[in-house]
């Protein structure tokens, strides 16, 4: 009998098989074992499991060990046993307070230098990878299905990294040179439990800005072309630009507002994402510089929650060439996701704001995860988080969906 209670490491490989983890955790039981730790991945029809425990005072290792080499042997699968001393078990156990986070790699297909390239970002930083797992669904070979494909591994990271500007600059620098996108979150009960998600309109809920297709109508469009990718781009103050576009809309007929909304085109898996969303309780909102008739139809499309965007005057089923009320420019969208926020009686951290242009930065900056989608160039360094290889739906694997959750 020994003073001490033995701690072993308990580490299985081989084909996976039904009834492996019940025959194990049999004998521990038997033997009255403390499960101090235990974890399993399946990696195609390949098990790993790991069980880390404690026996009584009372016993000794030998008889146990030889009983699960036995039952490994039966099942056909190898059994390996690691004596874990006082001082190792300790310095595991002080690693629980440590910071922890979530790192999302996805896009359309994840080959082994993104992994290497993200890990290798990890190690310089003294990151620990606690664990790794797949979110997306197998991947098809089809031809067919591989412009669709979406693929994700989420990385479970713990420890404090040395300079954290520095590990994001370069995980930009990454994503851009690889071609893959990266989020990179605190992983705490806000990240768990978001429950708002706020939408630019145009160029990120629908392919598409309105006001340019408005501006087809009254020949105008390279104008307001012109001046709408100047004000995404930060260049003119957003108020003015929205000004000086809907002048040009002069005489427009109100039955091309209706033509127009009932082609919008909406974005890659928007539909999947809010469909989603809305089934485990979540609230949608538009908050878009665009214009309220266009936010309505899609709020009757999507089931979306609030809309809120700018009024065009109309007069007589025509465009007079201005608008009704205050402009929703940058920090009108921000404002309102702080107020939806108090409506919701939610904290700020538990809001998600996605956009693409400048004006959608005050809002981006202050949600709990904010993302620039399919975004300028500006937009993305200014953002914590961005999607440029997927659609929308990539959002729910930030959110640690998996594809078989949702479809």
């Amino acid at each position: 009998m020994k003073a001490t209670q033995e701690v072993v490491l308990l580490s299985i490989a081989g084909n996976d098989r039904a009834g492996v983890s019940a025959a194990l955790t049999k004998i521990l039981a038997h033997y009255d074992a403390e499960i101090l730790d235990i974890g399993q991945a399946v990696i195609h029809d390949t098990l790993s499991l790991g069980i880390l425990f404690r026996l009584p005072e009372t016993a000794t290792s030998g008889p146990i060990l030889k009983e699960l080499l036995f039952k490994a042997y039966e099942l056909g699968i190898t059994a390996k046993f690691t004596p874990v001393d006082d001082r190792t078990y300790e310095a595991w156990v002080q690693n629980q307070g440590k910071d922890r986070y979530i790192l999302t790699l996805f896009g359309r297909c994840i080959e082994a230098r993104h992994i290497a390239e993200i890990t290798r970002i990890l190690f310089e930083q003294k990151l620990n990878i606690d664990n790794i797992q797949r979110l997306s669904g197998r991947v098809s070979f089809e031809k067919e299905s591989i412009e669709k494909n979406r693929a994700c591994v989420e990385l479970s990271v713990r420890g404090t990294p040395i300079d954290e500007n520095e590990m994001k600059r370069q995980f930009m620098e990454a994503s851009k040179s690889i071609g893959i996108d990266i989020s990179f979150q605190i992983d705490n009960a806000f990240r768990r439990n978001r429950r708002l998600i706020c939408f630019d309109m145009d160029s990120t809920l629908i392919q598409t800005e309105v006001i340019v297709e408005l501006a087809k109508y009254a020949g105008v469009e390279k104008e307001v072309e012109e001046i709408t990718e100047a004000a995404m781009r930060g260049e003119i103050d957003f108020s003015e630009s929205f000004k000086q576009r809907i002048k040009l809309l002069k005489g427009i007929d109100e039955s091309v507002l209706d033509e127009i909304a009932r082609n919008l085109p909406l974005t890659e898996g928007a539909d999947r994402l809010i469909r989603t969303l809305k089934r485990f309780g979540y609230r949608v909102a538009i908050l878009s510089g665009g214009f309220n008739f266009f936010g309505r139809y899609l709020q009757t499309k999507l089931g979306v929650d609030y809309v809120f965007a700018n009024e065009l005057e109309i007069v007589n089923g025509k465009l007079t060439g201005n608008h009704i009320g205050d402009i929703v420019d940058g920090q009108m969208k921000a404002e309102l996701l702080k107020k939806l926020a108090f409506k919701e009686d939610i904290h700020l951290e538990q809001v998600i704001a996605v956009g693409d242009g400048a004006n959608d930065l005050p809002m981006i900056n202050i949600a709990g995860l904010g993302i620039a989608f399919h975004a300028k160039p500006k937009v993305q360094e200014r953002a914590d988080n961005k999607i440029s290889t997927i659609g929308l739906d990539g959002i729910l694997y930030m959110l640690g969906f998996r594809d078989r959750e949702v479809d």
